[in-house]
């Protein structure tokens, strides 16, 4: 088994370890924090979501919040006999899996995998979907990331979209009604 740092759509149980996903083979650990500086950013575009999906750059001075797994190894790369998809099958070619240093469970730094977008595939002008960004801000909620950071991963995606023209309009009133949606 493995601890995997979840910061994107895949924060929300309901999604990661769906019968779409990862069928239940997995198990939530709780929320956690970056230790390095990384900032959430929408910068890849995801044809099966239809918009621009997550990564994480490094920023100095920020931290990111996410969601840590553990998930046993089989089920992380590679492929499968069984005809169920790994997580770097899921996640796509347009990402690498990255070791990262997370707190969690009592605040001591723990290392985990995630997957961060490559450089080469990351791109400015990009829109993202209320529907995705749900499924993120309903996954940090779930595991009760402070709702400050919820905020800013609503932010980020409003500024992201606003750069991104007339492309966005239709979702940014949705994207910003994820806001009162505090449960």
């Amino acid at each position: 088994m493995s601890l995997v740092f979840q910061y994107g759509s895949n924060a929300s149980q309901v999604r990661l370890l769906g019968s779409e996903r990862l069928d239940g083979h997995g198990t939530v650990v709780g929320r956690a924090e970056t230790v390095e500086d990384y900032e959430i950013a929408f910068d890849v575009w995801s044809a099966t979501n239809r918009c621009a999906a997550s990564d994480l750059t490094p920023t100095p001075g920020q931290k990111a919040w996410g969601v840590l797994y553990e998930i046993s190894d089989d089920f992380i790369r590679g492929e499968r006999s069984d005809g169920k998809r790994t997580l770097a099958q899921i996640e796509g070619s347009n990402y690498e899996e990255q070791k990262i240093h997370v707190r969690a469970r009592g605040g001591d730094p723990e290392e985990a995998v995630t997957f961060l977008v490559k450089r080469d595939k990351r791109r400015r002008g990009l829109f993202t979907s209320a529907e995705y960004v749900r499924w993120i801000v309903s996954g940090l909620r779930e595991q009760g990331v402070p709702e400050l950071y919820v905020q800013h991963v609503i932010d980020v995606a409003l500024e992201t979209n606003s750069a991104a023209g007339a492309a966005s309009q239709t979702e940014n009133p949705r994207i910003d009604a994820l806001r009162a949606a505090v449960p």
